[in-house]
């Protein structure tokens, strides 16, 4: 996989996130903004749901089917997204978005075999079980 530039500091922070347990507090993050957004996010929405889905099954030990380096590089995706300052800063009308709609579509066509399978494995599921694997809150206090 060809990494994007300066990915490579998301990919180290990820990795610090999944072993700090720190998931949890960045989908809700992502949650947040991808809610304060409104419509500038509109094509990202479903793509976001897909990523925010799979971490919430992986995190909750339903779905491990998923590599390492595509659950970091997802991971990475999403503290980009976050991220006020990046390489573009979000306060930025619109432009804002943009370096943030490049990150994600270059990782989910990075992972589109891992991105399909977990498609596949959750379209399997009894709408009960998506329910309660996508329910937040994540720390099992339900």
């Amino acid at each position: 996989m060809i990494e994007a530039k300066n990915f490579s500091r998301y990919l180290i922070l990820a990795r610090r996130f999944l072993s700090a347990g720190r998931l949890p507090a960045l989908l809700l993050a992502v949650a947040r903004k991808r809610e304060q957004s409104g419509q500038s996010l509109a094509a990202l929405r479903a793509d976001l749901g897909l990523l925010q889905s799979l971490c919430i099954a992986w995190w909750r030990g339903e779905y491990r089917a998923i590599s390492g380096q595509a659950l970091l590089a997802i991971v990475a995706a999403l503290l980009y997204f976050v991220t006020p300052l990046d390489a573009l800063p979000d306060w930025l009308p619109v432009a804002g978005f943009i370096d943030d709609l490049a990150v994600l579509a270059w990782v989910i066509r990075s992972w589109r075999a891992e991105l399909g399978a977990f498609q596949a494995w959750r379209a399997a599921q009894t709408p009960e079980a998506l329910r309660l694997i996508e329910r937040l809150p994540l720390d099992g206090n339900e």
